[in-house]
């Protein structure tokens, strides 16, 4: 089946300018042209949905790129030397993430469907990175502080779903002021690297952000002087750890 551009993008899920971007990257054959028209086919629609379905996986475009170099073979071995970069030296199954987060496996299992936990799939096996396993043994703590399950999984999914819409507008930020304006545009490896300087700060900005929020929000309900104090050493402590200087509360 034959497709303009527009509708190439329309069945891909993708907006125009993606594809040719990713035309334009080598990452997708040119069209064949029928006068001024350019026409894709199926072949064009499925590498498309080869592109997404690995970066849903958490791959780079450089990465895809390199199993696209591989040619038609199977890209398994890649995948995992691939995956490797992703997660590190630790690619944990279910099973061990379960193990080593000293937690029940059905709470993995729940935390994936919760979308609290998106495992890097590699030949249909679930891998879970160090990442995955801090979030399990936090997890295991605040439910040690008495918390019930079903309420920190409601609680999750709410603040999940907030920092989604979050991070699509900043993504949609990413894209119209560096991917596609400024000294980085169309310049994938400076992007990559814009991004990879960019993301522990954020990273960092909206956690000290929550904390300072919740705390403050918390001072506001207690009655007690010794409560107050109590929590506003905590936060000057933690901010002491995470900033690696003494802060005092002002």
């Amino acid at each position: 089946m034959d497709y303009r551009v527009e509708e190439l993008a329309a069945r891909s899920g993708l907006r125009v300018d993606t594809v040719r971007f990713y035309q334009a990257r080598g990452l997708l054959r040119a069209p064949r042209r029928e006068g001024r028209a350019a026409i894709y086919d199926e072949d064009h629609l499925s590498r498309l949905r080869r592109i997404k379905d690995l970066q849903q996986q958490g791959f780079s475009l450089r990465q895809i790129r390199q199993v696209f170099e591989r040619g038609s073979g199977d890209p398994g071995e890649l995948l995992a030397a691939l995956a490797e970069q992703r997660v590190g030296s630790r690619k944990l199954t279910r099973a061990e993430l379960a193990a080593e987060a000293d937690v029940p496996e059905v709470l993995i299992r729940a935390a994936k469907s919760a979308g609290l936990m998106t495992p890097l799939e590699v030949d249909g096996e679930e891998r879970f990175s160090e990442a995955d396993l801090e979030m399990a043994r936090v997890g295991r703590l605040i439910l040690g502080l008495g918390f019930p399950l079903h309420v920190i999984l409601e609680r999750s999914i709410a603040h999940a779903r907030h920092i989604e819409e979050t991070c699509d507008a900043a993504i949609d930020l990413f894209d119209a002021h560096v991917r596609k304006e400024g000294p980085t545009a169309n310049d994938e490896q400076a992007i990559a690297a814009v991004f990879e300087q960019l993301l522990p700060q954020v990273t960092r900005l909206v956690a000290l952000h929550f904390q300072r929020t919740l705390v403050s929000r918390a001072l506001d309900r207690l009655d007690s002087q010794d409560e107050t104090d109590a929590l506003r050493a905590a936060l000057a402590a933690t901010e002491a750890q995470q900033l690696g200087v003494d802060v005092a509360w002002r």
